[in-house]
C-alpha cells in the first residue's frame, strides 16, 4: 500500500494481522447509536446516524459483473455510488473463448446488449448467466462507463435524469472512496488518477478487493464491499459528529484528518473477517 507525501499524517503501512486496539469514544454507545449488526455479521449505520453518506465508486474490467454487483449492494443501502470499467472495450463471454461479445463503453446500453444476446442465442446466454446479469444491470444504470474517460468534478446530473440507481448525491462528479475488484484495475485507477494531475486537489481513498470474475464470487464480494463501506461510513460519521465538518470535502480539517488516519485500522479489521478477499489501499487525489 502507498501514501501521498502531501498527507504526512495519513498512515502508509499495510494493515497487518494484528488489529490495533481501539477505544470507544466517550459517551457514545457504538453498537446502539452508530451501527446495527446484521445476521450475516455485517454492520450498517443506524437510521439516526444515516443522514451523512460517503460517496462510493466501484470498478472492475468491463463494468458488468463485479462492479455492478457492488453497485447494487451499495445503492440498496442507499449510498451514493457510481461504477466504471477499466478495459479498452466491454467484453462478455460468447459461444467460445475465442469469440467474445465486444461492445464500446459509454455508448452501448445494457438493454441493447441484452436484446442482442437474447436474439442470438437465448438458451446459451440464459444458462451461462449473462442475460440475468444484464437484466440486473439495466435496472441499475443505463450502460457501462470507462473509468479513464471519467472527468472528476464534471457534473453527472444526466445520470440522475436517466434514473441510475445511487446517482443521487453524485451529481458533483466526485466520490470519497473508490473500490476496485481486481488488482490490475486498481493499478489502472491509481495510474489514471496520477496522470490526470490532481486538478481538484481532493483526496480519495482507493481500495482493491480481489474478487474472482464469476457470478457467485461477485455476490459474496459485493456483500463484503458493502460491509467495508458501512465501516468506513460509520467512522466518517463519528469524526464529523465530534470534530465538525469544516474542510471535509477539501480533505482538510480535524475530522477528515482523523478519518483518514483510521482507514488502515478499519481495513485491517475488515480483512480479518474476509481473509479470502485480499485487499489493497492507498490514498490518491482527484
Amino acid at each position: 500500500m502507498a501514501s501521498d507525501p502531501r498527507r504526512g499524517r495519513v498512515a502508509s503501512a499495510s494493515p497487518d494481522s494484528t488489529t490495533p486496539e481501539t477505544t470507544p469514544l466517550a459517551g457514545v454507545d457504538l453498537v446502539t447509536s452508530t451501527e446495527q449488526e446484521q445476521q450475516d455479521g455485517s454492520v450498517t449505520p443506524a437510521p439516526e446516524e444515516s443522514s451523512y453518506k460517503l460517496k462510493f465508486c466501484t470498478v472492475c474490467a468491463s463494468n458488468q459483473n463485479r462492479s455492478m454487483e457492488a453497485h447494487l449492494q451499495l445503492s440498496s443501502v442507499p449510498y451514493p455510488v457510481i461504477s466504471f470499467g477499466t478495459g479498452s472495450l466491454v467484453r462478455l463471454p460468447g459461444p467460445s473463448i475465442t469469440q467474445p461479445n465486444v461492445y464500446n463503453f459509454n455508448s452501448t446500453s445494457y438493454a441493447q446488449m441484452y436484446d442482442e444476446l437474447h436474439e442470438k442465442d437465448p438458451r446459451l446466454y440464459r444458462n451461462n448467466g449473462i442475460l440475468n446479469m444484464l437484466e440486473r444491470n439495466k435496472n441499475l444504470k443505463w450502460g457501462p462507463e470507462r473509468f479513464q474517460d471519467w472527468v472528476p468534478g464534471q457534473p453527472r446530473v444526466d445520470h440522475v435524469a436517466k434514473g441510475d440507481k445511487g446517482s443521487l448525491g453524485t451529481e458533483a462528479g466526485v466520490v470519497d472512496v473508490i473500490i476496485t475488484c481486481e488488482e490490475r484495475c486498481w493499478d489502472a485507477v491509481v495510474d489514471d488518477l496520477m496522470n490526470k494531475g490532481s486538478p481538484l486537489n481532493r483526496p480519495v481513498h482507493v481500495f482493491n478487493v480481489d474478487i474472482r470474475d464469476n457470478h457467485e464470487e461477485a455476490l459474496l464480494g459485493g456483500k463484503a464491499i458493502r460491509d467495508l463501506a458501512d465501516r468506513l461510513n460509520i467512522a466518517a460519521g463519528e469524526e464529523r459528529l465530534f470534530n465538525g465538518t469544516e474542510g471535509w470535502d477539501q480533505g482538510t480539517g480535524e475530522a477528515r484528518q482523523s478519518f483518514d488516519e483510521r482507514v488502515p485500522e478499519i481495513l485491517a479489521e475488515w480483512q480479518e473477517k474476509y481473509p479470502n478477499l485480499p485487499a489493497l489501499w492507498t490514498l490518491s487525489w482527484f
